[in-house]
């Protein structure tokens, strides 16, 4: 077992331009025109605010708060766009086939949250200097449901932003009250936040997201 992950771990968190290429770009675009738009607006009946903020001719790093496994996706109908996930490593051995296909063929990279490595970072420099794609992240780190909701966010995020120069786009993903395979009884909105400057301090840019989610997230 201790291979595998080794394995995965040396696979995934390096990715190279090639990895983004046409034909990866033309599977997310396909997949999110036929599976992920008719299951957001059908399963959960998502709307949309302030879908006017985002300039579709720029290029991003999308964030959110994080509560479930349709985070990404809703991102992306977001961005309506190829949107490279950072993933934590263990997504690439879950237990769940369709989850472990779904991360490695839609692109996304790993990262070990307790030790990173510099792997990761270059596998993000490359996906910022040679290709077209945006970049999305959880500042929370992973998956939180109640409690202090924005108490310890990661400052990673802002990190990557001023080393791509990318500016922040922050998502409130609110109403998210479990999974449903029954159309339109689930209903989510998605709140879209004027994009944070990545020229501001770090600790602005920080301030600014948490006020965002805070005052948004339901």
């Amino acid at each position: 077992m201790l291979n595998i992950i080794k394995k995965q771990q040396r696979n995934y968190n390096r990715r190279y331009p090639e990895d983004y290429g046409f034909i990866r770009t033309a599977w997310i675009t396909l997949f999110l025109w036929f599976v992920v738009w008719p299951a957001a607006f059908l399963w959960y009946t998502v709307k949309i605010i302030g879908w006017k903020n985002v300039d579709r001719s720029k290029r991003y790093i999308y964030t959110s708060n994080h509560q479930s496994y349709i985070d990404a996706p809703l991102i992306s109908v977001i961005a309506n766009a190829p949107v490279a996930y950072m993933a934590k490593k263990e997504l690439y051995i879950h237990k769940n086939p369709v989850i472990r296909f779904l991360v490695v063929s839609l692109g996304a990279y790993s990262v070990d949250r307790d030790n990173p490595e510099k792997a990761t970072l270059k596998t993000i420099l490359d996906i910022v200097k040679h290709t077209k794609w945006n970049l999305g992240m959880f500042p929370q780190g992973k998956q939180i449901l109640e409690g202090d909701k924005f108490k310890d966010i990661k400052p990673g995020f802002v990190s990557i932003a001023k080393m791509a120069k990318m500016d922040i786009v922050p998502i409130a993903i609110c109403n998210f009250t479990g999974y449903s395979w029954i159309p339109f009884r689930k209903h989510i909105t998605l709140k879209v936040g004027k994009p944070i400057s990545y020229e501001l301090p770090e600790e602005e840019i920080i301030k600014q997201w948490v006020e965002y989610m805070e005052t948004n997230v339901e």
